[in-house]
């Protein structure tokens, strides 16, 4: 391990929310600088990047100033990597509609294995260590093994530390679509109704695939210890009229729980390993080893609290490809840089959307307009 992992670990090793800025920002700025230095050894192209960037990134005494990638660089093919082909062990790819071009995102081992610690230290720090039977609303095949996978496979992978048993409870039909094995999804809840029990789903398949049959046909789960997590594009719901607190309540409904047992968090390939669920505020919140930064769409400065603007992403834990320092497509608003009353340090924001007449990201490959097969 290279003094540069090592670093990287040790900030990894603090608890994801007990740090106050001003304890976290002068490590986590040091660090960067180091990881933009190693990036720029590794890559001619990022190399030239940032020889042209307005401020020398030794010089920036915050991290709004050091340079960041657009992340539509990322959809590229081969992936823009910073090891050699032979180091990539996987390949991740975020979800696209047809026709559009997904990021690819190449992991080594050392990439790899921090994305998955640094996804167990922030979902720990919601839902506890102890491990649970784990629903995954979604087809086995979404985390096949293999050199590439998908979004949907990163985030149901993700969650695997906490499952004592894992339960699939769709199937898939033709070219795309899903289908609820409600023998299936009946069998788990009898077999688990006073557990504690972990479920995950794409947003979209979760209220399309299992919410509206089971609301349609009057069915309550009658699983009150459940945690529900799920995470992807709002869009085809808002086009459904579907707002947060409407999805919140039909969970509910179907689980037979309390809409806060619903946590919806905000993720992207791209950023791996980083996840930024609610908290019981409705608050999304950064971890010790990430940062986000909300800049102003037309002067790209970072813009105050309770303003809104584009997210940028930033990371300590990729040393595979530069997803350090990312501006993405979508908006978010901060709400503080420290002293959120859930009491987790750092700072949250809440997602607003996505930039408007941007590129329509997919939602986890799930076609708009398909319906349900029943």
């Amino acid at each position: 391990m290279s003094a540069l992992e090592a670093r990287i670990d040790e900030l990894m090793a603090v608890p994801p929310y007990s740090l106050a800025p001003q304890d976290r920002e002068p490590a986590f700025l040091a660090l960067l600088k180091d990881q933009l230095d190693d990036a720029w050894n590794r890559n001619p192209r990022y190399q030239n990047y940032v020889r042209h960037w307005p401020i020398e990134p030794r010089a920036a005494t915050r991290v709004a100033d050091l340079p960041y990638l657009p992340v539509s660089l990322l959809k590229a093919n081969p992936a823009f990597a910073l090891v050699e082909p032979r180091e990539i062990k996987k390949t991740l790819t975020s979800s696209s509609t047809t026709g559009q071009i997904p990021s690819r995102i190449a992991l080594d081992s050392a990439t790899a294995r921090r994305m998955g610690k640094a996804v167990a230290a922030i979902a720990q720090d919601f839902l506890g260590a102890h491990r649970r039977p784990y629903l995954v609303v979604d087809v086995p095949g979404s985390v096949a093994q293999g050199p590439e996978m998908g979004a949907r496979g990163a985030a149901i992978q993700g969650l695997m530390p906490f499952a004592s048993g894992v339960t699939y409870c769709m199937r898939p039909v033709g070219t795309g679509g899903l289908r609820l094995e409600p023998d299936r999804l009946l069998e788990f809840a009898k077999a688990h109704r006073d557990s504690p029990v972990l479920v995950y789903g794409f947003t979209y398949i979760l209220w399309q695939y299992l919410v509206k049959p089971l609301m349609a046909n009057s069915i309550s789960l009658g699983m009150p210890n459940v945690h529900i997590l799920h995470s992807g594009g709002w869009k085809l719901l808002q086009d459904q009229a579907v707002d947060k607190k409407s999805f919140n309540d039909g969970l509910a409904q179907v689980f037979g729980c309390s809409p806060d047992r619903v946590i919806d968090f905000y993720g992207m390939v791209e950023n791996v390993g980083v996840i930024y669920p609610d908290c019981a505020e409705g608050n999304k919140h950064v971890p010790a080893f990430a940062d986000v930064i909300v800049r102003d769409p037309l002067t790209l400065e970072p813009v105050a609290e309770g303003k809104q603007g584009m997210i940028q992403v930033c990371s300590v834990l990729p040393t595979s490809f530069p997803g350090h320092l990312l501006l993405t497509e979508d908006m978010a608003e901060i709400v503080s840089h420290d002293g959120c009353r859930c009491g987790r340090r750092g700072t949250c924001f809440r997602f607003v959307g996505r930039v408007p007449k941007s590129e329509l990201r997919g939602c986890g490959n799930i076609s708009r307009g398909r319906e349900p097969a029943h």
